[in-house]
């Protein structure tokens, strides 16, 4: 096991109001790791920071070893929340475009996915729903060989009967030499494959703690915990 996201003393403002201040967060390899908390908190802006889409940003970020740089966004495969895909492609396009720009993408893989998904390759994303579209790009995404892999809101608009498969793959996907870091709202949903949990309240990781830990010690589940911390 060996640090794969290191960040110490982290702050972002938005003109003036300080959406991350001096937080802090380690995450290691072999984990499936969720970030929670309500909307506004600075989730997406914590992500984007990591996948160096935000650059204006104070403290110490550390992804394999390097700041946000052309090296780790080799090694981050990255879920954003909201549809990235041209309207003129195919999933067979799309498939292509990864393949061009990523080494490390295996197009086998992602025709074995599509396929259990029930995904036709020549469908354009234009016909497609959001579901349809948030299931080609997680392919996309856990296709990759990467180190990390950061999941936005991965099954917001994905139906009941296919997050079961969705999260199967997710874990069927990734090695114990990388890891996965998942924001979600679905907590019920989603937190049987947690390992570990981040909550982000006030700028700041308010909990960091193993999911096991917070059950045994608490007594509670991560959803219960949740609306606890968050409680209005």
């Amino acid at each position: 096991m060996h640090e794969i996201v290191n960040i110490t003393n982290l702050n972002k403002k938005y003109g003036n109001k300080q959406v991350l201040s001096e937080l802090n967060l380690t995450i290691h390899s072999g984990q499936i790791v969720g970030l929670l908390g309500p909307n506004g908190c600075g989730k997406t802006t914590l992500i984007k920071i990591m996948t160096g889409l935000i650059k204006d940003y104070s403290g110490n970020v550390l992804i394999d070893g390097f700041a946000p740089n052309v090296h780790t966004k080799s090694v981050v495969s990255y879920l954003p929340e909201k549809t990235y895909l041209s309207n003129w492609m195919t999933v067979k396009d799309a498939f292509s475009l990864f393949q061009d720009f990523y080494t490390d993408f295996k197009i086998e893989k992602a025709r074995d996915m599509a396929s259990s998904l029930k995904l036709e390759e020549n469908q354009k994303i234009v016909s497609m729903s959001k579901g349809m579209q948030e299931k080609v790009q997680l392919i996309l995404v856990m296709s990759r060989e990467a180190k990390i892999y950061v999941l936005d809101e991965p099954i917001g608009g994905v139906d009941p009967a296919a997050r079961d498969y969705i999260l199967s793959t997710i874990l069927k996907n990734y090695s114990n030499e990388s890891s996965i870091l998942l924001s979600t709202h679905l907590i019920h949903d989603v937190e049987k494959i947690f390992d570990k949990v981040l909550f982000l309240k006030n700028g700041k990781i308010e909990i960091d703690e193993y999911v096991d830990n917070i059950r045994e010690q608490k007594g509670l589940s991560i959803d219960a915990l949740f609306r606890e911390v968050y409680k209005i």
